[in-house]
């Protein structure tokens, strides 16, 4: 690991800790002391994206993430719980066997991740993933969420 202050390839492990999807690691250089964290995950073969255009594209964790978090925002939900509903959307996807994923299924595993953490976030994320267009498709996707009341 090159330390980022001073370029030194050459770094230790000063403490380690286990998070859900990750590992974090707090390193010093041995060249300047210079102290930095670092977060490891394991690489995960995530199937390809393919879009409503046909064209495919990586999987791209961030992306996910940007999208639910435009969802939940000015809501009262903290990062570390759209961190983890990112994460276990992630989990869904690499379990299944396809090595192809189309945007309409990641949007509707991510819908279900939304309707358990707040409703108007999942209004939000459904208004721009089906692209709502009437008030009669508005209250189709709110329907199922006043029936649960």
């Amino acid at each position: 690991m090159q330390c980022p202050a001073c370029q030194h390839e050459e770094t230790r492990v000063v403490d380690s800790r286990e998070s859900r999807d990750s590992v974090r690691r707090r390193r010093e250089c041995i060249s300047c002391s210079h102290r930095f964290t670092t977060f490891e995950r394991a690489e995960v073969r995530m199937p390809m994206v393919v879009k409503r255009d046909g064209r495919r594209e990586p999987f791209d964790r961030d992306k996910l993430g940007e999208g639910i978090r435009l969802a939940c925002r000015k809501r009262p939900i903290s990062e570390e719980a759209i961190d983890a509903a990112v994460g276990r959307v992630e989990q869904q996807l690499a379990r299944r066997a396809e090595r192809e994923v189309s945007t309409h299924e990641i949007g509707k595993v991510a819908l279900e991740e939304l309707r358990g953490m707040d409703p108007v976030a999942y209004i939000r994320f459904a208004s721009v993933y089906q692209a709502l267009g009437s008030p009669q498709d508005f209250m189709e996707v709110l329907r199922p969420l006043l029936e649960d009341q």
